[in-house]
């Protein structure tokens, strides 16, 4: 023992003397990029000790995480500190450790999530090569691909025990809290009824209301579901009716209507799953309203174009009446706009598009001129195509918002397949939570994309990796339970 603590000083001593080494040489030299060695390399360790561990903190972080362009200017990259270069650092080390089968599971690796999300990332990688900007693809791959490997393919492999999926949605929504406080006291020290302040009132944690709204969306639902769970202590349950409030609260006043509408969604969901309604009869209603709407599609356009409520700078009604407005309010023309010249462009590439993540790039010459708005730009800096099945449609081609709508697919499917077969009350309402927060998002993917950010990505892939591990690891199947999934 005593031989063993003789060791541990010895070695305290030492990387005591060699930090303070390090610092001195740095500061003499100037060269204070050094200072950073002690940190990463304790990042390291951490990360080869306790992986789980790591995860779960850059999960705590991503929140709180802002742009390197708030500390510097004229970056050639930029991209979210601390956490972007953390997840870098995972895949690394986990491409590393791969040889080794510590990261080898069979049945993750041909789960049809996992198949789904291959063939994603394949036609992406393939699309990267034929890229009209090759430089910008590459970047835009494996930063798609790092949020994959360490926020699904890892965390499914970590999240085994109903309390470790608790512990992913309590770490992501606690630092959130922050930057809520944060956001409203600006919003209302500029007038908390003001839309044009909520655009700006999260920067630089989010850098405008859609983002911010997509990632509040994303969690009510699941606290939604475990404010109202029973036979928990009196504080818990305080503790998560207080945190429901707050992100409601704060998602009203994100004034994000593709946020709103999506939580509405949710709510649909929900109202089908819990009434178990037959599939085939959703699917059976959907194409009808899909002809009927074909053919009074005339109609429904003069509807629109004789609603002229723009949106709302102080009036919470009027924003919510000019979503349907597609004749003056800029946003949802400028979204039209974006729309209309990503069809071109898929037009001219329809197979293997422009490239990943160069729509901001290349869209500009697709503009019409009486389409532009006024805030439509022909500078790279303002946005992308509005949608995650648009913009792989133009920058990947058809089979590429193809293998996006593939994916939401398999998540959905698996989700609520296993949801109808599980038993316990508490994954029921893990899965469920896990379900509607997706939800939210694949909805708000209509009008906006955010899954290349960590604030976004982690979420999705997170709640992913929730419905995955549950399908996984949690088979509490009843006979009568499978007979009545498998008759529909």
């Amino acid at each position: 023992m005593k031989k063993f603590l003789q060791n541990n000083l010895f070695i305290f001593w030492g990387l005591s003397i060699a930090f303070l080494l390090l610092t001195g040489y740095a500061i003499i030299s100037e060269q204070f990029f050094l200072l950073a060695i002690p940190y990463v390399l304790g990042i390291v360790w951490i990360a080869l000790k306790a992986i789980d561990k790591l995860l779960f903190l850059i999960v705590f972080l991503v929140p709180l995480s802002v742009p390197m362009s708030e500390f510097f200017s004229g970056l050639p990259i930029n991209m979210f500190i601390p956490t972007e270069p953390l997840v870098a650092g995972v895949l690394l080390l986990f491409l590393i450790l791969l040889p080794t089968q510590k990261w080898i599971n069979k049945d993750l690796l041909f789960h049809p999530v996992t198949v789904a999300s291959a063939v994603l990332m394949t036609w992406m990688l393939l699309t990267t090569v034929t890229s009209t900007m090759p430089v910008v693809s590459i970047k835009f791959f494996f930063m798609r691909l790092w949020f994959l490997i360490t926020f699904y393919y890892m965390m499914v492999l970590i999240i085994r025990k109903p309390k470790d999926i608790e512990k992913l949605v309590w770490l992501y929504t606690i630092p959130m809290v922050i930057v809520i406080a944060y956001g409203l006291t600006r919003h209302a020290t500029y007038g908390i009824f003001d839309k044009k302040i909520a655009h700006w009132a999260a920067n630089p944690f989010f850098k405008d209301h859609t983002i911010y709204g997509a990632a509040l969306a994303f969690y009510v639902p699941f606290l939604t579901l475990m404010a109202f769970r029973k036979g928990k202590a009196l504080l818990t349950q305080v503790g998560t009716v207080s945190l429901l409030v707050i992100f409601s609260t704060a998602l009203i006043f994100s004034y994000s209507r593709a946020a709103w509408l999506s939580v509405g969604g949710a709510l649909i969901l929900y109202i089908i799953i819990r009434l178990k309604v037959n599939w085939k009869y959703i699917v059976g209603l959907s194409i009808i309203a899909l002809i009927a709407g074909g053919f009074m599609w005339n109609r429904i356009m003069i509807q629109l174009e004789q609603n002229r409520q723009e949106s709302s700078v102080s009036n919470i009604g009027e924003h919510v009446k000019s979503m349907t407005n597609i004749t003056s309010d800029a946003s949802n023309l400028e979204r039209i706009n974006r729309w209309k010249s990503a069809f071109r462009m898929f037009n001219e590439k329809p197979l293997l598009g422009f490239g990943p993540g160069t729509y901001m790039f290349q869209y500009a010459p697709y503009q019409m001129s009486y389409e532009r708005t006024i805030i439509s730009t022909n500078a790279a800096n303002r946005g992308n195509a509005h949608s995650e099945y648009f913009g792989p449609l133009s920058e990947q081609g058809f089979p590429g918002m193809l293998t996006y709508i593939a994916l939401i697919t398999a998540i959905m499917i698996t989700g609520i397949r296993r949801y109808y077969l599980l038993e316990d009350p508490t994954l029921k309402r893990y899965l469920m939570g896990a379900i509607l927060g997706l939800t939210t998002y694949i909805l708000h993917g209509f009008l906006n994309n955010f899954l290349d950010t960590d604030k976004i990505s982690v979420p999705f892939w997170g709640f992913t990796a929730v419905i995955v591990a549950i399908d996984m690891y949690h088979h509490q199947l009843s006979s009568n339970n499978l007979e009545k999934l498998e008759s529909k």
